[in-house]
């Protein structure tokens, strides 16, 4: 809003003063925040007139304004945007988003499949240059642009501005059955408040006559169709499937996991509700608890007897993995995945940063936090399961077969019933893998939050409490599927469908708007107005070439070789791939169609409507010092 001053305590008058001559026109904010806009051509243009844009020193030209004759100048309200209350809380947030569920079992699997302590090196690589200029350039466009993931695109390259509607819908898939997961984990935190842990023993009226405890005093022998109380407890008591028949029949509802989920849901609400103050006070919790779970059950685990087997078994090398394109597409989709750019979450976190925040440290100091606690956690893993060999007697190639949350479902849980104190054990496992799963969520859905928010600000911009909610009951009614008697199918086929390929495409596409239409020379130079210097060659480099290659040799690894989907004893039918493309171009649709909108509303010859469509269409403001200046 712009309003005369007319307080002459407010106005400074040209005749008096070389402020109104040199400044042109000063807009002052109600917190006192000071915005320059430079009129250098015209000290007194008549009314009316439009003085023309003057460059500034720092190379960004001014705000074309008016200014009156008379010497009158205007004041603009300018709202400063929310930020973090301190630098750890940011940090934490960011730290508690990338290390989720995925660190504790996703990459202990993938190492030991893919050669073991080779896979450390493709995995490293694929860090270096895909992984963490990514990560780098994510925390850069949101703290330079301080806009959400859909919003920002009209400052980058508006005909791109689809990708900001697809991440939203990927992030609600996510929602959709990522929380699930964690309700399956809060109920074995509520099942382990019990002197004997309801899957030590065969004796349960969900046992059936196969189950066979190898931990008991009786000598028992393990057969082909044997399984463990810890299996029949996942299977038949948590997740129901034997009451479904696939895909094609879902069964009902658990109310039991219905609780759960809703719980969860009502805990995300209350923790992210009034913004990042209140998520950046709970990630405290949420982001250092797993750490000091995860070293308890380190120390744990190595005092184990067998422990040694199963290290040995996670990082001997095989070298000869490392000729194999499989191995450096699983590290490339893992450190892509674990880091997570794409999903509009380090986009919103960084805008809530003050400018001139350090993001390029940032970047690196999360991005090894993430890798090592990759590494470590697949110590915590694999020293239990080497216990698990010794106890039955086997290799840990037999013990580890287990892939994905039965991992940890299953396996863990399983081992974690045999040691003594294993209530105690039990109860911190499983809350650790509820507090990586929280902050994750909060991450999650803060993505969708501030881009709608930032989008729709006369909408909902005070309204985001009403709008939480609303996210919130859409994400609870969307799992519904997952909470089914099947819905463990339905989860592992959103898990490798619904988000792999599309995240994939989504950054891709994001990393050549931002290197190749924007420009990467421009880009740089956003980064030197925050930084007080430019990045290298190197990150030039990786922006420009190597992680869109990086990015395309993943995507097209995938679609040449989709995943043949099996859990459990059930294999999944031909239809459910289709079903899963749909669901994956269901998110991206969005870019193709928003480019169209755009080009046939956009007037002007088809030329000038992809020059005004691949220009940036607002300014982004720039603080300096006490002064905020428009960019374009």
């Amino acid at each position: 809003e712009t309003e005369p001053l007319t307080s002459k305590k407010d106005v400074s008058d040209c005749s008096k003063g070389e402020d109104c001559k040199e400044n042109g026109l000063l807009v002052r904010n109600p917190k006192s925040a000071l915005r320059l806009v430079e009129d250098g051509n015209k000290v007194h243009p008549s009314q009316g007139d439009k003085g023309e844009a003057a460059q500034i020193s720092n190379g960004y030209s001014g705000v074309q304004s008016t200014v009156p004759c008379n010497g009158e100048q205007q004041l603009m309200e300018l709202e400063d945007r929310e930020t973090w209350s301190k630098k750890i809380d940011f940090l934490l947030s960011v730290i508690g988003y990338a290390v989720d569920l995925g660190n504790v079992w996703r990459f202990p699997y993938i190492c030991y499949q893919n050669g073991g302590g080779a896979f450390l090196i493709p995995y490293t690589i694929m860090a270096i240059f895909g992984g963490i200029p990514l990560f780098y350039m994510e925390l850069a466009l949101g703290q330079y642009h301080r806009n959400g993931c859909i919003s920002i695109w009209r400052k980058i390259c508006p005909i791109f501005k689809g990708i900001g509607f697809a991440i939203c819908i990927i992030d609600l898939y996510v929602a959709s059955y990522y929380n699930t997961i964690m309700a399956w984990a809060f109920y074995y935190l509520i099942s382990s408040f019990t002197a004997e842990l309801p899957w030590t023993s065969c004796t349960n009226p969900w046992n059936t006559g196969n189950c066979t405890n190898y931990f008991s005093k009786d000598n028992v022998s393990w057969s082909l169709h044997s399984t463990s109380p810890a299996e029949e407890f996942y299977t038949r008591q948590v997740l129901q499937v034997h009451r479904s028949n696939g895909l094609d029949d879902l069964g009902g509802i658990s109310w039991q996991l219905t609780l759960c989920l809703l719980l969860i849901f009502t805990i995300v609400y209350f923790s992210i509700w009034k913004g990042v103050k209140t998520s950046g006070k709970v990630v405290w919790v949420t982001a250092t608890f797993p750490y000091i779970i995860l070293f308890i059950l380190l120390v744990r685990g190595a005092t184990l007897p067998g422990a040694w087997r199963g290290v040995l078994y996670y990082l001997k090398p095989d070298w000869q993995k490392l000729l194999a394109t499989e191995v450096w597409v699983d590290a490339a989709a893992q450190i892509f995945f674990s880091l997570g750019p794409g999903f509009g979450v380090l986009l919103a976190y960084a805008s809530y940063n003050k400018f001139h925040n350090n993001c390029y440290q940032d970047a690196l100091v999360t991005s090894t936090v993430n890798c090592l606690t990759s590494f470590v956690s697949g110590f915590v893993i694999f020293t239990v399961l080497g216990y698990m060999a010794e106890m039955r007697n086997e290799d840990v190639s037999e013990v580890a077969k287990d892939t994905g949350p039965s991992l940890l479902f299953i396996t863990y849980a399983e081992a974690i019933a045999n040691m003594p104190a294993s209530t105690f054990f039990a109860i911190i496992f499983f809350l650790m893998l509820l507090t990586l799963g929280l902050d994750s969520t909060f991450a999650g859905l803060e993505g969708v939050i501030t881009g709608v928010l930032d989008e729709f600000p006369h909408v909902w911009g005070k309204r985001r409490e009403l709008f939480v909610l609303g996210l919130t009951i859409v994400c609870f009614l969307g799992s519904l599927a997952t909470l089914t008697f099947g819905g463990a199918y339905v989860v592992k086929l959103f898990e490798e469908y619904a988000t792999g390929p599309a995240v994939l495409t989504v950054v891709f596409l994001e990393a050549v708007a931002v290197s190749w239409f924007y420009g990467i020379t421009q880009f740089c130079n956003d980064v030197k107005e925050m930084l007080g210097s430019a990045p290298g060659w190197y990150w030039r480099v990786c922006w420009v070439a190597i992680s869109p290659l990086f990015l395309l040799f993943v995507t097209c690894s995938f679609l040449s070789n989709p995943p043949e989907l099996r859990l459990f004893d059930y294999d999944y039918p031909y239809w459910t791939t289709v079903v899963g493309y749909c669901i994956g171009t269901s998110s991206i649709i969005f870019i193709p169609i928003y480019m169209v909108y755009r080009l046939v509303i956009t007037p002007g010859t088809l030329k000038e409507r992809i020059l005004k469509s691949i220009t940036p269409e607002t300014a982004t403001e720039i603080p300096f010092g006490d002064i905020r200046m428009n960019a374009v």
